[in-house]
């Protein structure tokens, strides 16, 4: 009861400040990554009416420049690392020249880039560690908003910029507060202009401990739809150089299509695993919510895209991805035989360790499971031994296998045909109903992903014609 006052206070405050209308407008890299494609977003922003909230990555390759800033500062090699700073300044100074013609205000842009360049070399005069590692590379979002902020108002557009950093306070980044963040993204709001158009930073997060940190690479999609959820948003819309999320990887096969409508649950688990479109996390604070999220092109504007909403336009398969860089891990022991509790210590070890298991079976003596990070595999599997005989197999992938139901599509079962042709480690069936998973070494990863396409997409039009 309390909580649901407190939500409808909220709303009401939202909407005092005119946000439950608000679109959310998420650009990545290549979407910025030139002045081409920022006159471009410019057009899109401008074509579309209301309150627009927009979060933007940083230039293509930038955020690559800065990891390697960050390594060659953790070795000491500040030559480097202020080479490359140079090479971001000229970088940056070129797009600003191309975006904008008047010296006068050409000047003041680069004169406020230059006090953030001059930030980060000062930043990189300090003994390295992780948080000195999250200023760094977070900078090129900051760089990127404010030339793309001044660049909107030298065309005559309106805008505000807003420092990320004021709001996104995100303490647990499987779980992050949206209402918090809306109330401080609302309390930011009171003191700036208010405009149609604002524009803040994607990636960029405050942790727990109030220090600046990330929400990993490709985190700007979570950036977009924490915001939209803690907004309230009318709907978000993420844009890159994709046409929507195809039904496979468009890299390695061929004739792939995008997959008009996904349902929350649909999407969420081809994002976590391996959808390149988008971040992991990305459908998680919108689920419930009921804000519809699209996937769109920038340099295709009349391509349909992806809708993303709690509606799944029909059942059966819809799409299929991969994860790489699996590590599976067996753990075999006659001490599991009718042991009450066994698991529960296995998996209190990886809860240790705050390590995610993504697939997981189990025999009589056996248990098999695989994770995606290894940071404390060494630690893990110290502990591991004193329970049975462990073996790892590294360098495999999780081939997924998505749809509403999809446990039910008749032609579904036709996947398990892959078995004469291709070694699979592991099979999850059952554990959803929306996905079954296949782990395979990465070897083998683009063939099954072909096989499959042919056997579940191709096969089954060619009989139904």
């Amino acid at each position: 009861m309390k909580y649901n006052f407190c939500l409808t206070l909220f709303n009401k405050y939202l909407c005092s400040l005119k946000l439950l209308d608000m679109k959310v407008l998420k650009f990545g890299g290549t979407s910025v990554g030139s002045a081409v494609s920022i006159r471009n977003v410019r057009n899109i922003v401008s074509g579309q009416g209301g309150t627009k909230l927009l979060v933007l990555s940083a230039m293509s390759g930038v955020t690559n420049k800065l990891v390697e800033i960050s390594e060659k500062l953790r070795i000491g090699d500040l030559a480097t690392c202020s080479k490359i700073i140079l090479d971001l300044k000229t970088k940056h100074f070129d797009l600003v020249d191309e975006l904008i013609a008047e010296d006068a205000v050409n000047n003041t842009v680069k004169s406020r880039l230059n006090f953030q360049f001059d930030e980060l070399e000062q930043i990189c005069r300090s003994n390295w560690n992780n948080q000195i590692e999250a200023k760094i590379l977070t900078t090129g979002e900051s760089l990127l908003t404010l030339i793309f902020s001044e660049y909107l108002k030298f065309e005559g557009i309106e805008n505000s910029l807003l420092d990320a950093k004021k709001f996104m306070q995100v303490n647990n980044l499987e779980n992050p507060d949206t209402l918090h963040i809306g109330e401080l993204l609302n309390d930011y709001l009171k003191s700036s202009e208010e405009n149609d158009i604002l524009i803040t930073q994607g990636f960029v997060r405050i942790d727990a401990k109030g220090e600046v940190n990330t929400l990993k690479r490709g985190g700007s999609d979570y950036t977009a739809t924490i915001l939209g959820a803690a907004i309230r948003a009318s709907e978000i819309q993420i844009w890159t150089d994709i046409s929507g999320l195809h039904n496979n990887d468009p890299r390695f096969v061929e004739n792939t299509h995008p997959v008009s409508q996904l349902s929350f649950e649909e999407a969420a688990e081809l994002a976590y695993f391996g959808a390149k479109i988008l971040h992991p996390q990305t459908i998680s604070p919108v689920i419930g919510k009921n804000i519809p999220v699209y996937l769109k092109n920038t340099f295709t504007l009349d391509a349909t895209g992806t809708c993303i909403s709690a509606i799944a336009e029909r059942k059966g398969l819809k799409a299929i991805s991969a994860k790489d860089e699996i590590t599976a891990i067996k753990i075999k022991s006659n001490r599991m035989l009718m042991a009450h509790g066994f698991l529960r210590k296995i998996f209190e070890i990886f809860d240790k360790y705050e390590t995610a298991i993504d697939m997981i079976t189990t025999a009589e003596i056996a248990i098999s499971l695989t994770i995606d990070d290894c940071s404390n595999l060494e630690l893990i599997l110290k502990e591991l031994e004193s329970y049975g005989e462990i073996s790892v197999d590294s360098n495999h992938s999780i081939i997924c296998i998505v749809g509403e139901g999809v446990m039910e599509d008749r032609g579904t079962s036709r996947l398990f045909e892959i078995l004469k042709d291709v070694p699979v480690r592991m099979i999850s069936y059952g554990g959803s109903n929306n996905n079954i998973s296949l782990l395979v070494d990465t070897r083998n990863k683009i063939e099954v992903l072909q096989k499959l396409n042919k056997k579940l997409f191709d096969d089954r039009l060619v009989s139904s014609v």
